[in-house]
């Protein structure tokens, strides 16, 4: 049965009282809707995958673009939508709060802020500064958007600087900030991943497996995580997959054996999933 925004956003933040769950990356409403039929709890977006699919790189596209997409996935969904919204989309802290307010009402259950700037030479906004952000994310949240989760991202593990005790201090002060929850892309081993579950306790951890790994949702729930999402891995596996086949048919083979029939496809979206 369809949800309310509101009813969206309190499932999702029960979500993160108890538990491990898996929350998986659509790019598109297609695939949000696939991901639904298979019992997910809620879902994430992806910023890399929704890029790709539109032909341009990651953190490339303009907010509004972004904000666009953002009410097509909730759209296309009944589960809560937790957004990857980059960096805020703003120069400023008060840009970044309207920004998050317009993210708001697009009727995302969560939204993450990440603390890179976008520039090679200096990756990440100073800590202070980095702060700053969230808490005009927080307060923009609390003015506008009721129980919409509020994520803090330290992105020194993507940002070239693998540093863990920065990322730990970052994680800290965006939780001091308002973050409901703390996400460090890019922490793999169990030792990390403990590190940043006890540092920010008893705040829940969000934790990216984007590749194959060693570790079973049992392990990861073992070491305290909350919650996990892949990424833009669901889409790179789409493109992997239409990679091969279209450079096949370039090559002159017909190489469609993996592919998803038709009917099958036709009958899961004319239910509308």
């Amino acid at each position: 049965m369809p949800r309310t925004v509101a009813e969206k956003r309190a499932a999702f933040r029960a979500l993160h009282t108890s538990g491990c769950f898996v929350l998986p990356n659509p790019w598109d409403a297609g695939s949000a809707r696939y991901l639904q039929t298979l019992g997910f709890q809620a879902l994430a977006t992806t910023s890399s995958g929704f890029a790709w699919s539109t032909g341009h790189a990651d953190n490339t596209l303009p907010r509004e673009a972004i904000l666009a997409h953002l009410r097509a996935i909730v759209d296309a969904t009944d589960l809560p939508v937790n957004a990857d919204f980059e960096n805020g989309f703003g120069s400023s802290s008060d840009e970044v709060a309207e920004s998050v307010t317009l993210a708001v009402g697009t009727g995302v259950a969560g939204l993450s802020i990440e603390d890179s700037t976008g520039d090679s030479a200096a990756p990440l906004f100073p800590i202070d500064v980095a702060a700053q952000r969230v808490s005009a994310a927080r307060k923009a949240i609390d003015q506008s958007g009721g129980d919409t989760l509020l994520i803090g991202r330290a992105e020194n593990f993507f940002a070239g600087k693998p540093d863990l005790d920065d990322a730990i201090a970052r994680l800290q002060a965006y939780a001091a900030a308002g973050a409901d929850c703390l996400y460090a892309p890019g922490i793999q081993t169990r030792e990390q991943i403990e590190a940043v579950v006890a540092a920010v306790a008893p705040k829940p951890v969000n934790l990216l497996i984007g590749s194959t790994s060693e570790l079973t949702l049992q392990d990861v729930a073992a070491l305290g995580v909350r919650r996990i999402s892949v990424g833009g891995a669901l889409a790179r596996a789409a493109w992997g997959g239409f990679i091969s086949a279209a450079e096949a048919l370039a090559d002159g083979r017909f190489a469609f054996s993996g592919a998803a029939p038709g009917a099958t496809l036709n009958e899961l979206f004319k239910r509308g999933a």
